[in-house]
């Protein structure tokens, strides 16, 4: 009975994963796993969406820091179904504050605002997604927290524009060039998550 049972289990299974010759993977010839487990372990199916591998600078500033906000912010990207792909907390030096806010060393609040983001530690993340950089800045929220809409980070933990607890990319290249800045190629992690398909693959 073991062979015809053997012989059966294909056809049955046929309508939900199509036949051997459609799940032969043409990469390396094996058969591709079932619908139910494909984004599982292994994810071998890529995504259809092109910028899911957008990535974003998050910092969470000298403020938000003290009032020990960390673990409240990273819950709110956690949630929304970013990937976390570099992580590190540090008293930022002179020189690379100067280099991230190069574009506003003629503001007059230049200055002030070198001395509070080296007053203290800072904890910068990358994350990564679909649309992340747009979608974190619309969770962050606008630079002036009496501007910011109540469910923001800003709108909710920040009441002064020069303490606004947290720093987001404002655009996909600029958070290209404060990743850099940041971090190391080493430093980011590529892997897999497993709600992936859940969250932003069609």
């Amino acid at each position: 009975m073991i062979p015809v049972q053997r012989r059966l289990l294909p056809r049955l299974l046929a309508p939900f994963w199509g036949t051997r010759e459609s799940a032969k993977n043409p990469v390396c010839g094996s058969h591709a796993a079932p619908p139910w487990r494909r984004g599982a372990a292994g994810h071998r199916r890529k995504s259809s969406l092109p910028d899911v591998r957008e990535r974003t600078l998050i910092a969470v500033k000298p403020d938000g820091v003290q009032r020990r906000l960390v673990g409240q912010i990273i819950q709110r990207f956690e949630q929304r179904g970013f990937k976390l792909v570099g992580m590190k907390m540090l008293q930022a030096p002179e020189d690379l504050l100067s280099q991230h806010y190069s574009e506003l060393r003629m503001k007059p609040f230049y200055p002030s605002l070198l001395r509070y983001m080296s007053s203290g530690p800072v904890v910068v993340m990358v994350w990564e997604g679909h649309n992340v950089v747009q979608t974190s800045r619309a969770m962050v929220g606008h630079t002036n927290p009496v501007e910011a809409l109540p469910g923001t980070i800003r709108g909710d933990f920040s009441i002064h524009v020069s303490r606004n607890v947290v720093h987001a990319s404002d655009s996909p290249d600029g958070a290209q060039r404060e990743i850099q800045l940041w971090f190391q190629g080493k430093e980011l992690l590529k892997w897999d998550c497993c709600d992936q398909t859940n969250t932003c693959e069609m």
